[in-house]
């Protein structure tokens, strides 16, 4: 699996549960079981949902579910 999948994947599963719309990125870090602090890890590649936040735009939102949260932000991200 590449480091972009593991961490998509890892994304997915971080949501689970989640009520969507997630319509701002408050709801976002409120959806993430730590928040902003939310961390996750591929190999070297170390990804915060607080460094997710910060390649988002108001144009990302809202988001329709988790697989649409997960995508936007690994290619957001470069990985």
């Amino acid at each position: 699996m590449s480091v972009k999948e593991d961490i998509h994947n890892q994304i997915v599963g971080a949501l689970e549960g989640a009520k969507f719309p997630i319509k701002t990125p408050d709801e976002l870090f409120d959806a993430l079981p730590d928040g902003p602090n939310t961390t996750c890890k591929s190999g070297d590649v170390i990804l915060k949902a607080s460094d997710a936040g910060e390649v988002l735009s108001a144009n990302d939102f809202p988001f329709e579910s988790a697989e649409d949260v997960a995508s936007t932000i690994v290619n957001k991200a470069g990985l």
